[in-house]
């Protein structure tokens, strides 16, 4: 595996990091058709723990398989695929080596009544992560929540383990619960401070919605009108996020969301692209379409992201 100068500069952006980490960052980032680039595609599939098994899977019922995740995560050529401890187990041996993993080690569920203060258990480790071959952790935390400190405090002590085992480290940052309202989580002020708080405890990579021109906080409109921060298409707001993460020096990846038609779903990928966005991490807007037709969508993802 030879290293583009492109992997040469985002690895030399991790300062502090072991061999062993950084050999996993790149396994990542020189995996599938965007080897080399500096962009990733991530499919994650843990839509089930939140969501229930029938909204993720009743429209593509092939997706209540593990083993159709990976085949589509391999076949369409992407990053990497990341899922919680029992679908990784489900399909670890079939493909060992075929693509690197990511576990996610916490999840929440829709039954839940916390409102105010949401939160996810520890649904993983990293002594597993290490057994089934992974190449990183995934963390979600909830910026605003009432519980957010304590998840803060879990993905510290969980990162130090993974870091010290030369596991990479990707942190969903998605601000929910406390006062935040319902548009406030996808406000630009809010995204970007999510963004930059993954960037703070030590993600490697980080995962947030696509923000939106929405200003949540009257403090934060006050900056964003005196220092004329250009928000009015989604490029200048992906190039805000990207910034508000050491200027560019993490790599960021943007959910997909829930589906979406094939134009519109594509315009918006094109402006992450534009933004600088290191790429995507796309779920039911890919395993809930037909198989071929999730293949051919990922392809032109793809495409994008190669600036074509």
């Amino acid at each position: 595996m030879k290293f583009t100068k492109n992997i040469k500069s985002i690895l030399s952006n991790y300062e502090s990091d072991n061999p062993g980490v950084k050999s996993n960052l790149a396994r990542i980032l020189m995996s599938g058709k965007l080897a080399g680039t500096g962009k990733l595609i991530i499919l994650p599939v843990d839509q089930g723990f939140e969501h229930g098994p029938a909204r993720s899977f009743a429209k593509n019922e092939g997706g209540y398989d593990p083993h159709y995740h990976f085949k589509l995560a391999i076949n369409a050529g992407l990053s990497a695929f990341a899922a919680p401890l029992g679908m990784l187990e489900a399909g670890a041996d079939t493909f060992a080596g075929q693509i690197p993993l990511i576990m996610k080690v916490n999840s929440s569920n829709s039954l839940s009544r916390e409102k105010y203060s949401p939160s996810q258990a520890i649904t993983g480790s990293v002594n597993e992560a290490v057994r089934l071959g992974c190449s990183a952790i995934g963390f979600t935390i909830y910026p605003g929540s009432d519980a957010a400190l304590d998840m803060i405090s879990d993905i510290q002590d969980m990162a130090l383990e993974a870091k010290n085992a030369g596991l990479a480290v990707v942190v969903w940052s998605y601000p929910r619960g406390g006062d935040i309202s319902k548009e406030g989580e996808t406000a630009i002020d809010i995204v970007a401070y999510a963004a930059h708080m993954a960037a703070l405890v030590g993600a490697h990579i980080i995962k947030v919605k696509p923000p939106t021109a929405h200003i949540e906080l009257e403090e934060a409109k006050k900056v964003y009108l005196s220092e004329k921060i250009e928000i009015s298409t989604l490029s200048n707001r992906i190039k805000h996020v990207v910034q508000s993460c050491f200027k560019g020096r993490r790599l960021v990846v943007f959910s997909g969301g829930n589906s979406k038609d094939k134009a519109s779903f594509l315009k918006e990928i094109r402006g992450l692209y534009e933004g600088g966005a290191t790429g995507s991490i796309i779920g039911r807007n890919s395993f809930q379409r037909p198989y071929n037709e999730a293949l051919s969508l990922l392809s032109e993802v793809t495409d994008i992201y190669r600036g074509r």
